[in-house]
């Protein structure tokens, strides 16, 4: 039976996370807060709640959803390959609202969709997101909307949208703050010896390159490279770009939770 419950309340937050830490090891979905919109999540390393998570959405596995992670050590657990840059990306920015597309560990048992090997990560700023995923380890994670829909901001709006479908609803208020649009986290296509920004979000371009100065702009490309962008990327983008994630919009593509697979938002 679906439940919602009030994570202002301390007690009903403490029920709240043990539900749904209850209904993740059913393999069921849960709707929760991050720090740009709601998510909807599933066990990451589950094919069959991917596949639920995906089927709550009306979507395909072409757009896989990111994985919400809880702490900055998980990255080389779920990543291979992760260069300095991205490494420094992370360090500055999470938790917060940055993705990175980055090479799956091969070892991994989980089957996120069709990521052409790759994985879209971030660790969210949101304190009852981050207790969760503490309680359930990493998740799938997508914009807790349907399809098209603009992604949620409460937990009220997300079950409109997703009703019966999930079984643990956390409602923690308005996602940014009430009155404030959505906004996505920015994502950024680490796969390659360049970095670049697939999807524009929370953390902007001036704010990376203050830390990766070489990190291309949207669009952007090196002046020694033709102008093409990986299939893989740029499927990962969109998905990713449905994020909250999730990832996650700019509309509801990156929410609905990127340019190697595309994947969806997060939040």
């Amino acid at each position: 039976m679906t439940t919602t419950y009030n994570c202002t309340s301390e007690d009903q937050r403490a029920l709240g996370l043990e539900h749904a830490q209850r209904a993740i090891s059913e393999k069921k979905c849960v709707v929760f807060p991050t720090d740009t919109v709601y998510g909807i999540a599933a066990d990451a390393f589950s094919p069959q709640a991917v596949t639920m998570l995906l089927a709550s959405k009306g979507r395909s596995r072409t757009m896989p959803p990111p994985v919400l992670i809880p702490r900055i050590n998980a990255l080389d657990g779920l990543a291979t390959d992760v260069s300095a840059d991205a490494r420094k990306l992370a360090e500055a920015f999470w938790p917060g609202g940055l993705t990175l597309i980055l090479h799956a560990q091969p070892s991994l048992d989980w089957d996120l969709g069709e990521t052409q090997g790759t994985v879209a990560l971030r660790m969210p700023a949101d304190e009852v997101a981050q207790e969760l995923l503490t309680l359930t380890g990493p998740l799938a994670v997508s914009s807790a909307n349907r399809t098209g829909q603009p992604p949620a901001q409460t937990a009220a709006e997300a079950r409109a949208q997703l009703a019966e479908s999930v079984e643990v609803y956390l409602e923690g208020g308005f996602r940014p703050v009430e009155g404030t649009d959505a906004v996505p986290s920015t994502i950024v296509d680490a796969t390659g010896a360049l970095l670049r920004v697939v999807r524009n979000g929370a953390v902007s371009l001036e704010q990376l390159r203050e830390h990766v100065p070489g990190v291309l702009g949207l669009g952007e490309i090196p002046m020694a490279e033709p102008e093409k962008e990986s299939e893989e990327v740029a499927l990962q983008a969109e998905s990713a770009a449905e994020e909250p994630a999730a990832e996650e919009p700019a509309a509801e593509k990156a929410a609905d939770e990127p340019a190697a697979p595309v994947r969806e938002t997060d939040g």
